[in-house]
């Protein structure tokens, strides 16, 4: 077993207060808290990837992951209230996409991350 070198001392009152200073305010870590509440669910996770891809409509999400079509209605209905995906009319149907660039770079670093 390695010995760890003691001489390690915890962070001062000042340090401290800096980093307190650095965190986001309560409503970003509110708004950061519902995402990953989002995210928790298999079923938005694979529209998210899916919609990495693309955009969709529901009928093409619902033939993709074999899902009923209220099921699908209903994580994407949770996915726009966290503003990770946005819709769009064209004619008769609703598309689907991901919100922004971010939402692009943060679902392929968690990829990234978990297939390392």
């Amino acid at each position: 077993m390695e010995v760890l070198d003691s001489e390690h001392t915890c962070d001062d009152t000042i340090t401290i207060n800096e980093k307190v200073r650095k965190l986001p305010s309560e409503e970003s870590i509110s708004s950061m808290c519902q995402i990953f509440n989002a995210l928790q669910c298999t079923t938005r996770l694979k529209i998210l990837f899916l919609l990495l891809q693309g955009e969709m409509c529901v009928k093409g999400i619902e033939d993709a992951l074999g899902i009923s079509q209220s099921a699908i209605s209903h994580s994407l209905k949770n996915l726009r209230q966290t503003d990770l995906v946005r819709v769009k009319k064209e004619g008769k149907f609703a598309v689907y996409h991901l919100a922004d660039e971010h939402v692009e770079t943060f679902m392929s670093m968690c990829r990234e991350h978990v297939e390392e």
